[in-house]
C-alpha cells in the first residue's frame, strides 16, 4: 500500500487505485538526459510519462558551459531542435578555453567546430538552457508531463516498476532514472556504493561585473595547487554576468579537511591572477553547493525494469567536470535500446545489459582518459611544464588543440614520450 496515504481499509484501496497511472515508460527527471530520451521516444506509439521533482523553470548548479558535443548531439537529435538553438539568446559563444598552470603561467587554446562552423561552445545558465529544452518536450503531445511531483519510492511489482510520488502513483513496464547526482533510481534499485574517489564536491556563485575575460569569451580553468586534482573557473555569461566556482575531489576534501567555501573566497579576495578582476564585481546570490559524480569507475546502469542516464549514472568527465554532452548521449541511447525492449518485449536486466554495454563502448574510452589526466594533475610540475612550453611554440599549442579534440590523440598526453619529445622540441 502507497505509504502516503493515511489511512487504511478499502477506503484507502480505492484513493490508491483512482491514483494509480499507468505508462508503458516513466522517465524520472526532465533535465537534457531526460529531456532527449523523451523527444528520441515521441512519436513510437509508447505510453510515457516524464515526472520532475521540480517546476520549470527551475535552477540546477552547474558551470553552465554546453560544450561543442552537447552543439552537435542537438543536431542529431533533429535538425529542427537544433536550429532553435542557434536562435536561442539566453547564451554567449565561446571559442575556445584558457587553462592557468599551478605556477600561473596561462595558455589560450581556440576550438573549432568542425561539424558546422560554429562557435566551439557556449555558456548559458541551466535555468534558461534546461527551459529552452523543456518547453520542446512540452509540445510533444504523446508525453506526460508531471511537475512537482518528487519521487518517494521506487520498488519492482510483478510484471512493472511502481513510482510513488506525493500525489500518486504510477506504474510502468520501463523506469529510467535522469533524476541527478542524487537518483533515487539509482539508490533504490542499483548495487551501486557511494565513493569519494569518484565524486566532487563543488561550489558556484554568480556575479556581475567580473573583468578580464578573453575577447573570445573563452572559458578559464584555473589549476592553483592547492586545489588539485581540481580547479577553480570562471564562465563568462550574458550580460555581463560571470559563473564562478570551484571543485575538488570530495576524497581530497576530507582528507586535507578544507572548507571549500573559505577557499572560494580566498582566491576570489587574494589571489594574485584574480584578484583586481573582481574589483568591481558583485555577487548575485550566495554561493551554491552541488555534488558531481564522476566517470572514473564503471557502475551498474540498468537492471531488472530500470535505465539509469546522465548524472544518475556517472557520466560527467572527470578532467573538465563537462556533463551534459554526456548525458543528452545517454538519452539517446537509452532511446534506442528502449525501443529494442519493447519491440522484444524484454525488460530484464540481462537483456538491459546491452545498454551498459553501448553506453561504455561510446564513452568509457575517454573517460579513462580523462581520468588518468585528472591523476596526472597530482604532479604539478608536469602541468607548468607543458603550458609554459605550449606558450612558446605555437606548433606545440597546435598539437595540444588536436590532442584535446582527438580522443586517440589525447591518449599521447599519458605517454612519457610526449613529454620527452617537448623537451627537445
Amino acid at each position: 500500500m502507497p505509504f502516503y496515504l493515511s489511512f487504511r481499509g478499502k477506503k484507502s484501496l480505492h484513493l490508491a487505485l483512482m491514483n494509480t497511472k499507468n505508462y508503458d515508460i516513466i522517465i524520472c527527471g526532465a533535465g537534457p538526459a531526460g529531456c532527449t530520451a523523451a523527444y528520441q521516444l515521441s512519436g513510437k506509439g509508447l505510453r510515457i510519462a516524464v515526472l520532475d521533482k521540480d517546476y520549470f523553470p527551475r535552477d540546477k548548479i552547474c558551470g553552465d558551459a554546453l560544450s561543442a558535443d552537447v552543439v552537435n548531439q542537438l543536431h542529431r537529435i533533429d535538425a529542427r531542435l537544433s536550429e532553435n538553438f542557434q536562435t536561442f539568446t539566453k547564451k554567449v559563444p565561446s571559442h575556445g578555453v584558457r587553462f592557468y598552470a599551478p605556477n600561473g603561467t596561462n595558455l589560450d587554446i581556440d576550438f573549432v567546430n568542425k561539424a558546422h562552423r560554429e562557435a566551439a561552445g557556449y555558456i548559458s545558465k541551466r535555468y534558461e538552457f534546461d527551459t529552452f529544452y523543456f518547453d520542446h518536450i512540452k509540445k510533444l503531445k504523446d508525453i506526460d508531463i508531471f511537475q512537482n511531483h518528487k519521487i518517494l519510492d521506487v520498488k519492482m511489482a510483478p510484471d512493472s516498476v511502481e513510482v510513488s510520488t506525493e500525489t500518486g502513483v504510477f506504474n510502468a513496464k520501463m523506469v529510467i532514472g535522469a533524476d541527478g547526482a542524487n537518483s533515487i533510481i539509482n539508490r533504490k534499485l542499483s548495487k551501486n556504493v557511494f565513493d569519494k574517489r569518484h565524486h566532487c564536491a563543488g561550489l558556484r556563485q554568480y556575479f556581475a561585473n567580473v573583468s578580464g575575460f578573453h575577447p573570445n569569451n573563452h572559458i578559464e580553468l584555473h589549476f592553483y595547487k592547492d586545489l588539485l586534482p581540481g580547479y577553480f573557473w570562471i564562465f563568462p555569461l550574458p550580460n555581463n554576468q560571470a559563473n564562478v566556482g570551484l571543485g575538488m575531489l570530495s576524497s581530497e576534501v576530507s582528507k586535507q579537511k578544507i572548507n571549500l567555501k573559505k577557499k572560494l573566497a580566498d582566491i576570489i579576495q587574494n589571489h594574485p591572477n584574480i584578484k583586481d578582476r573582481f574589483k568591481n564585481a558583485e555577487p548575485l546570490e550566495n554561493v551554491q553547493g552541488f555534488g558531481l559524480p564522476i566517470g572514473s569507475r564503471k557502475k551498474q546502469l540498468s537492471g531488472d525494469r530500470f535505465l539509469l542516464l546522465g548524472d544518475a549514472a556517472n557520466l560527467i568527465d572527470p578532467f573538465t567536470g563537462e556533463g551534459i554532452g554526456n548525458a543528452i548521449r545517454s538519452g539517446r541511447v537509452a532511446a534506442e535500446h528502449l525501443l529494442k525492449a519493447f519491440e522484444r518485449n524484454r525488460f530484464d536486466a540481462e537483456f538491459n545489459k546491452t545498454y551498459d554495454r553501448e553506453i561504455y563502448r561510446k564513452m568509457w574510452k575517454e573517460l579513462r582518459i580523462s581520468r588518468s589526466m585528472q591523476l596526472l594533475l597530482y604532479y604539478p610540475r608536469i602541468f607548468n611544464f607543458v603550458i609554459k612550453k605550449a606558450s612558446k611554440n605555437e606548433s606545440i599549442r597546435t598539437l595540444l588543440t588536436s590532442m584535446l579534440d582527438n580522443i586517440d590523440l589525447k591518449k599521447e598526453l599519458l605517454k612519457p614520450t610526449f613529454y620527452i619529445k617537448l623537451i627537445f622540441n
